[in-house]
């Protein structure tokens, strides 16, 4: 959750740390603080935005060539200046940055204080710098610093990816990861180190990232990895494939906008390669070696948060239905906690847009232990679910800046669409006709969002009555169901606004007491299966004087004539129609949100990459 950022070279270090810090903010943060490297170790750090950073650093001074920087989403303490990072030890010989949680951090603090140690913060991560310099000064000398690090590490529980900064060893940055991403950028003599990528790429392209216990010891012209039992490790150097263009506005008032407008293309680049040109076939290569495995299955289990979660519940749909395997769709934060029943058969696909959901990697590896086959589809090149699964599928979505996830979704969405298709066909459950209809229908996705966003000002203008409603509602059948989840979903993460998603036949359990004239009610309700059901669904809330804001199909005129407002999205196949029909909830989210003078981009409270429990 948190934003880490580092460098050590030969430039002025605050503009690359500020400048990275900027780019991190997207992760959803509190406070902000760096630590500078000159005469003396220099610390600034302040609650709020990296702006107000900014400004307290104005008149100081913040020379130096090495450096630490870090935004903070409060975990344990109040956000305030106090418990802002760095945290440096009582004595002053060790400053941390620190991403994670030390879940024993109350035992060490206990051990700490009885040996004279006072805290200023409430946080975990003062406790971990005093716990290093603990150890380094009760040695009398025979540990240097990195050795000091390493064995605090062995007493710590929980997650971390920290950057320390030895008052003794000031040439040196020494950086280590278990849970909590990092990544360091390889420059010539110097490097970046960051918890994602987003800081480094206009600095370098050749990146190393760190896995679980990894150490790093990082002079200016010198990197030595190794593992926390100090078994030495030779890195493995990455590219990265990201631009400088893809993390930029490029015009656009808000990353979220920017990024619901790039879906026709995200969308075709997840299955760009992977559908043959003459659309006769669908290739996932990625999951190419367990793919017998995979038809095999007697179950897959999907396991995702959030926003994955609902993709995942549309995987459910499309595979049992094309390729007639059952499909349970989990939390990972409730699969980790409870005893589930895992066979050696089982099939677990993993779903996160970042890679280093905290829940979802552990469930990962509750699932590994059983000897299941475990997938992985994920966004972010070289994150931590892609290295720990036996297979996978990339999205190829691009970065996702806004922290309230839309291109994510749909490429999520497109790839669990592909394995469903490829999926039937090879258990024979669907047939050739219908194999290459649905390829068809995939292929027209993006320019059928091309022309929905065309009436991205009807969106607008619907969303301008209806900001300042407390509560919505939104109904879905089938397919949608899992759409209508998740556009409340963006409507609570980004406007603030109560709202709740409901199967459209569920309503009359319970939600239906809730509708009146001030109840809006989002139906998604294109012509299926399921469509004359959901006709009357939208004639018991218009009875009760409800307003129904209906998202339908091209040319539809009985709903028209119920609805007080609809949405039209080009016609298509019912599988496929999720991909289409989420669009314009996005957009109403969106718009409400920026009319009620909301952070679309950064809301309050949350995080891109949820990296704790």
């Amino acid at each position: 959750m948190c934003g880490i950022v580092g460098y050590i070279g030969y430039r002025d270090a605050y503009p690359i740390l500020i400048n990275g810090l900027k780019r991190l903010e997207y992760r959803g943060y509190d406070s902000a603080g760096i630590a500078i490297i000159g005469k003396e170790t220099k610390i600034y750090k302040k609650k709020g935005k990296v702006s107000e950073l900014e400004h307290l650093i104005k008149e100081k001074d913040a020379s130096g060539t090495i450096g630490i920087g870090h935004t903070r989403w409060a975990t344990h303490g109040e956000p305030n200046d106090t418990n802002a990072h760095p945290h440096t030890s009582q004595n002053g010989l060790f400053t941390v940055i620190h991403n994670g949680i030390i879940e024993n951090y109350s035992r060490l603090k206990d051990r700490l204080e009885a040996r004279g140690y006072e805290f200023l913060s409430m946080t975990d991560t003062e406790v971990l710098a005093n716990l290093i310099e603990h150890i380094y000064i009760t040695a009398n000398g025979s540990l240097d610093a990195e050795h000091a690090v390493r064995l605090a590490l062995t007493k710590v529980i929980g997650a971390y990816g920290v950057v320390i900064i030895a008052k003794d060893e000031p040439d040196k940055l020494i950086a280590a990861r278990k849970g909590s991403p990092l990544v360091i950028g390889i420059g010539d003599g110097e490097y970046f180190i960051a918890s994602d990528a987003t800081p480094i790429i206009e600095y370098t392209d050749s990146v190393i990232y760190l896995n679980n216990d990894n150490v790093a010891v990082i002079k200016k012209d010198q990197l030595t990895l190794k593992t926390i039992d100090n078994d030495q490790l030779e890195p493995m150097i990455q590219k990265l494939t990201m631009d400088i263009g893809s993390i930029e506005k490029n015009g656009y008032e808000h990353f979220m906008l920017k990024e619901i407008f790039e879906q026709p293309k995200s969308i075709l680049d997840t299955f760009r390669g992977r559908i043959a040109a003459d659309l006769s076939e669908i290739r996932l290569g990625g999951l190419h070696h367990v793919m017998p495995k995979i038809e095999n299955a007697k179950r897959i289990i999907i396991i995702a948060c959030g926003t994955s979660w609902h993709a995942g519940l549309v995987g459910e749909y499309l595979i049992e239905t094309f390729a007639r395997i059952p499909v349970e769709v989990e939390y990972g934060s409730e699969f980790r906690y409870r005893k589930p029943i895992i066979f050696a058969d089982d099939v677990v696909i993993a779903i996160s847009q970042s890679g280093e959901t905290a829940d979802t990697l552990a469930a990962i590896n509750i699932a590994k232990e059983a000897g299941a086959t475990v997938l992985g589809i994920c966004n972010v090149v070289g994150a931590s679910i892609p290295r720990e699964t036996h297979a996978g599928v990339y999205t190829h979505a691009g970065p996702e800046i806004g922290v309230a996830s839309t291109k994510a979704f749909t490429a999520q969405v497109t790839v669990l669409t592909m394995m469903a298709v490829m999926l039937g066909k090879k258990n024979n459950k669907l047939s050739e006709e219908e194999y290459l209809k649905l390829i068809k229908e995939l292929v027209s996705v993006p320019d059928k969002v091309e022309e929905i966003l065309k009436y991205d000002s009807l969106f607008k203008e619907i969303s301008s009555l209806y900001k300042d409603a407390t509560n919505f509602l939104y109904l879905g059948r089938g397919y949608l169901f899992p759409v209508a989840l998740e556009g409340a979903l963006k409507l609570k993460e980004i406007s603030y606004i109560h709202a709740e998603g409901y199967p459209a036949a569920e309503m009359k359990h319970g939600p239906i007491a809730l509708i009146d004239e001030n109840m809006p009610v989002v139906v998604i309700a294109t012509q299926d299966n399921s469509y004359d059901k959901i006709v009357t669904n939208i004639q018991e809330v218009k009875a009760r004087n409800g307003k129904v804001i209906a998202i339908v199909t091209e040319g539809d005129k009985i709903i028209k004539d119920l609805a007080d407002h609809v949405l039209e999205v080009p016609k298509s196949h019912e599988a496929i129609a999720p991909l289409l029909t989420v669009i314009p909830l996005q957009l109403l989210s969106y718009h409400i949100a920026v009319m009620r003078g909301c952070n679309v981009d950064q809301p309050r409270n949350l995080a891109k990459s949820v990296t704790v429990e």
